[in-house]
Order: structure tokens, then C-alpha cells, then sequence
């Protein structure tokens, strides 16, 4: 399940590079929102450090895009409605219709989503790990059972991620995580 093998995946990571890979860049409170366009639909989201300025929309669709996680962190009911990249497995889309599914202000734990669809806790973290649109399914209503994170890099509890899921829960009303 990784990425690389998408024929369209080009991997983001921290660099100042990666701001060249993004089709746009949009501020966010905890830091910005880069998203990456190809064959007319979103490809990936990705969650940005500080460091990374805004960057104007290519096209149209990057400017849909910036128009509508802008209009999220103006209200956190907001849903998007964008055109996604299908997902890579049978799997990875039913967790991610599960993801989907929950509602603002509300959190599954990994455990309880992999009930849901019949699966290990551990294959659902996975799947979460491989969201390439994080606002859009939203995956920081997944938690761990015992507090926000789960068993990825990206989970420690000093991450950057970490970071990024709390203010997410907060901003969408759950405070005592």
C-alpha cells in the first residue's frame, strides 16, 4: 500500500522544494494546507509547517480546492466536495467511506473502525497513515484508544501531526481528548 506505487504519486515531504510539487498552498491556523492536482483531480493534501508561504492556485480546480479549506476554517460544518483520486485498494476505500462517515465533534478509535469493517486495528491504522486527503476524510477522528495518537511516526506525541489532529478536534468541538 504505498504510495510510490501510483503511477501519479510524487512524494511531498518537509523540503522547501515540495511547495513546487503543490498546485496551491493555503494558510491554516496550526500552518498550511498544500494540494497537489493531476489528470483533473486532487491527487493529495498534505499538512504544512509555517515555514511554507501561501501559493496561488494553478488552476481552477487548485483554486476550488483553496476556496473550499478556506471556507472549512471558517466553519468547521463545512463538507467538501471535491474530486478525489480513487483510492488504490478495495480496502483502503472502505475505510475510508467509514472515516468519511463520522460526524463533526465525534472520534472512532482505530479499534472501533476496524470492527466496522471487519478488519485488524493495526491494517486501519495503516490505511489512515495512507489518506492522501486528510480534510476532506477527515482522519483526525480516528484516535487511539487511549488518547490521539496511534502506532505511525506521525503519532508521537511531540509530532507535528499530533499537533495538527489536536487543534483539528478542538476546532471541530472535542476538547477533552
Amino acid at each position: 500500500m504505498k504510495r510510490k506505487s501510483d503511477p501519479q504519486y510524487v512524494s511531498i515531504n518537509a523540503s522547501d522544494s515540495a511547495s513546487e510539487l503543490l498546485s496551491t498552498i493555503v494558510a491554516a491556523p496550526f500552518g498550511a494546507v498544500g494540494i497537489r492536482i493531476g489528470l483533473g483531480v486532487i491527487r493529495e493534501s498534505v499538512y504544512l509547517r509555517k515555514s511554507f508561504a501561501e501559493k496561488i492556485p494553478t488552476d481552477a480546480l487548485a483554486e476550488r480546492a483553496a476556496q473550499q479549506i478556506i471556507t472549512y476554517f471558517q466553519s468547521p460544518d463545512f463538507q467538501f466536495s471535491l474530486p478525489l483520486a480513487a483510492a488504490r485498494t478495495v480496502f483502503l476505500r472502505k475505510v475510508c467511506a467509514q472515516i468519511a462517515a463520522i460526524a463533526r465533534g465525534d472520534v472512532l478509535t482505530y479499534g472501533e473502525v476496524a470492527r466496522l469493517v471487519h478488519s485488524a486495528l493495526r491494517a486501519v491504522g495503516q490505511a489512515c497513515d495512507a489518506n492522501w486527503f486528510p480534510l476532506a476524510i477527515p482522519c483526525h477522528r480516528v484516535t487511539a484508544a487511549g488518547g490521539l495518537g496511534g502506532g505511525s511516526h506521525h503519532d508521537q506525541a511531540d509530532s507535528f501531526y499530533v499537533g495538527v489532529k489536536r487543534w483539528l478536534l478542538a476546532y471541530e468541538g472535542l476538547t477533552d481528548l
